[in-house]
């Protein structure tokens, strides 16, 4: 990320999902849109005030506060770009058996279901946030994480593996706050696991 870089929306061929309705996605993309906008605006703004190489006494406290609500919209538009990616229509449910995200799983968990329970379990923990496996490029390892709004819970260093968005926005045209495990078992049925097999750097080398 630059100051001179300038983000677009991406477009994703989802609709007619399992249990996620188009009314939801479009809601959904025009949200995500706003990530992209506000990324756009507030780069722009930060740009202005650092433009002479050195930032202004007066000007510390709004360069700060920009600073800070540049992490939670940047980090919106690229994990919604995460989420869309890795769902499709008509998806299988669990991958295969043999796929490289299972052999993944089987290494660092135990078991793909072992995994699978600790993800499920990760996404319905309360408040708004985001459910996403991480891998360690250093030695292939999975580990699920739970990301507080949108900035707070990456983990460094850690490649993004499979996002699942679980704030209200994403499922509430569809389910009631209190069903939100209807809309995990939901995303479930769309993801689109030969992406997620695509994102892992070392598959069958965790360590677990």
């Amino acid at each position: 990320m630059g100051l001179n870089t300038v983000y677009k929306a991406r477009s994703f061929d989802l609709s007619d999902l399992t249990g996620i309705s188009n009314e939801t996605l479009a809601m959904h993309f025009k949200l995500y849109e706003g990530y992209v906008t506000n990324t756009n605006v507030l780069n722009e703004r930060i740009a202005e005030l650092i433009s002479g190489g050195e930032l202004d006494a007066t000007k510390t406290a709004a360069y700060s506060e920009l600073k800070r609500r540049f992490g939670f919209e940047y980090n919106g538009m690229v994990l919604h770009e995460y989420y869309f990616e890795n769902m499709m229509k008509q998806g299988t449910g669990d991958p295969a058996k043999d796929s490289a995200f299972v052999k993944a799983a089987e290494e660092s968990f135990g078991s793909y279901d072992v995994w699978k329970a600790d993800f499920m379990a990760t996404g319905k923990m309360r408040g708004v946030g985001w459910a996403a496996t991480y891998q360690d490029p250093s030695n292939g390892a999975l580990s699920n994480h739970w990301i507080n709004l949108h900035e707070t819970g990456n983990v460094a260093g850690y490649e993004p593996i499979l996002i699942m968005d679980v704030w209200e926005h994403a499922f509430i045209k569809d389910y009631a706050p209190a069903d939100r495990p209807k809309y995990i078992e939901a995303f479930f049925a769309n993801i689109n696991w030969d992406i997620v097999d695509s994102r892992l750097w070392t598959a069958g080398s965790a360590t677990a």
